[in-house]
């Protein structure tokens, strides 16, 4: 349990600084560019990190600890992020998710968490039981998701000009 949780941590700790490695200081073409219609830009995808680190994990774990699969987890709002993501900046956001991650390691620290207790289990409104342990293994998941992400849609901005090396750069070729 213990290796469990200190190597999810091993990731999560690290995902703002990583994000921000990626997009600090970069310009309005390289933060607002997308793959292509339907797909979120990278300053989206922080503001889908924010949300999410507000809405999502801390929550969650809250609802697992002390009321079990009697109170559901809320759904979450694929929608939300639309409207930070156009009324902030990217250093904004970044440092935003920064400041949310620190808090949510901090409270994730001070359950003490036991072996025992990544076996609780909560109700998610679409898979239905999900054990605190799945949940951990998620965020890590989702986080390391959307760092490929950012990366896949940077790489993709140059897509055209790489000319004949594309077919050796298999994330221009990636969703």
């Amino acid at each position: 349990m213990e290796k469990s949780i200190r190597k999810s941590l091993e990731i999560i700790t690290t995902t703002p600084a990583v994000i921000s490695a990626m997009l600090h200081n970069l310009g309005d073409e390289w933060v607002n560019s997308n793959e292509g219609e339907n797909t979120w830009t990278t300053k989206e995808v922080v503001a889908h990190l924010v949300v999410i680190e507000e809405t999502d994990w801390l929550p969650r774990i809250r609802i697992i600890l002390t009321e079990g699969v009697q109170k559901p987890f809320a759904p979450v709002d694929m929608q939300a992020h639309f409207e930070p993501a156009r009324n902030n900046s990217m250093q904004e956001l970044l440092n935003q998710f920064a400041v949310l991650r620190t808090r949510s390691i901090e409270e994730l620290n001070g359950f003490n968490l036991q072996e025992s207790d990544l076996l609780k289990t909560g109700l998610h409104p679409v898979i239905g039981e999900v054990t605190l342990q799945q949940l951990l293994a998620t965020w890590v998941t989702h986080d390391l998701s959307h760092i490929a992400q950012v990366a896949r849609i940077l790489a993709k901005q140059h897509k055209m000009e790489v000319g004949g090396f594309k077919k050796y750069l298999r994330i221009l070729e990636q969703n």
